[in-house]
């Protein structure tokens, strides 16, 4: 059944059912005083506040643009979707609450297909206490998702624009997985056994960092972002956020040993360029960095180190010494020609 054959409010009623009935998850904002008044299919959602700081993100991705079926089946393109924002919030050491749902469809698109979409959403959000309270659904000659997101935090967010010349540079796990599961679906090369799996799912169906913004914030760390648009380009976002350079030791960048296997020649460049990691690129002292990068997951440890120069200018040093000054090489929404 297409959705033209359902109709608008048919489709809502059924997806409202869904979210509904399907809510299993923590919920984050109880600890924070958070409560929700209205849920989704009134005009609008309602909760009452508390005396904590509020988060707010949103995030649009487009077929063709973004993603494309033959990457991301629906179910995981529902999980994907959610987990950019979560990540966002995650970089500011939050926690996730309340998420809004904007659908673009065209009229011959299956009902099937917007249900796997929401049974992704459902499943990151059971994992992370996110709950969907609402949202529009439009006609479109493309499809495209928008998800608004709150979150909580206790205190004062960790920010881009905190960072300190003499800080040094880390990364919460491993780099480049989710760019070499698209190179390798992309390609379409067979890989054989759990390096393929790994790089697919790395992909597919990333895992925001909240746990480790958690850890961040409670060690002192003050400086963090999220990685999208791959580790260069998102932290020279943050160098000219914070007025600063910084530079990246090429022997130090964590790569998952299956990355390596796969794309030996290429490993680097996708650990500093891929992009969609959605792990938590930060800043601290030294001393800070001892203290937080133990209690960290696999893959987590200090690269870099911010330095004085032009802001946002990232310097890779090789194994040899050798310094080379980096283009801006992360996704661009306005230059890019593949869907993700």
């Amino acid at each position: 059944m297409q959705i033209r054959d359902l109709g608008e409010f048919g489709l809502i009623e059924r997806l409202n059912g869904m979210v509904t009935q399907g809510r299993r998850g923590p919920d984050n904002g109880a600890a924070h005083g958070f409560r929700l008044l209205v849920d989704t299919g009134d005009d609008t959602a309602a909760w009452a506040a508390a005396p904590a700081t509020e988060l707010f993100t949103t995030d649009t991705v487009v077929e063709g643009i973004h993603f494309t079926r033959e990457t991301t089946p629906w179910q995981d393109l529902g999980w994907k979707s959610l987990a950019s924002n979560i990540s966002d919030i995650a970089a500011m050491g939050g926690l996730p609450l309340y998420a809004l749902i904007t659908l673009g469809l065209p009229p011959e698109t299956e009902v099937s297909d917007i249900e796997d979409l929401y049974r992704g959403m459902l499943e990151i959000g059971e994992e992370y206490g996110v709950s969907i309270i609402g949202g529009d659904i439009v006609g479109s000659p493309v499809a495209f998702i928008t998800v608004a997101l709150t979150g909580v935090r206790s205190g004062p967010p960790m920010l881009r624009s905190s960072a300190q010349i003499g800080d040094q540079v880390a990364v919460t796990g491993y780099v480049g997985s989710s760019g070499g599961g698209l190179r390798l679906m992309l390609e379409g090369s067979e890989v054989p056994g759990e390096s393929a799996v790994y790089l697919r799912n790395a992909h597919r169906r990333p895992w925001p960092a909240v746990a480790e913004g958690q850890t961040l914030s409670r060690a002192g760390v003050l400086t963090a972002m999220d990685v999208s648009d791959g580790l260069s380009d998102d932290l020279s976002k943050l160098c000219l956020a914070s007025g600063v350079a910084a530079r990246i030791f090429s022997g130090n960048v964590p790569m998952h040993p299956y990355l390596r296997q796969v794309f030996p020649d290429n490993c680097l460049d996708l650990a500093l360029n891929g992009g969609e990691d959605y792990l938590l690129l930060f800043t601290a002292s030294e001393e800070v960095m001892q203290k937080v990068i133990p209690a960290l997951p696999d893959g987590a440890g200090v690269l870099g180190e911010i330095c004085s120069g032009d802001p946002g200018q990232i310097t890779l040093v090789g194994a040899d010494g050798h310094e080379t000054a980096m283009g801006r090489a992360g996704w661009d929404h306005f230059s890019q020609g593949c869907a993700r």
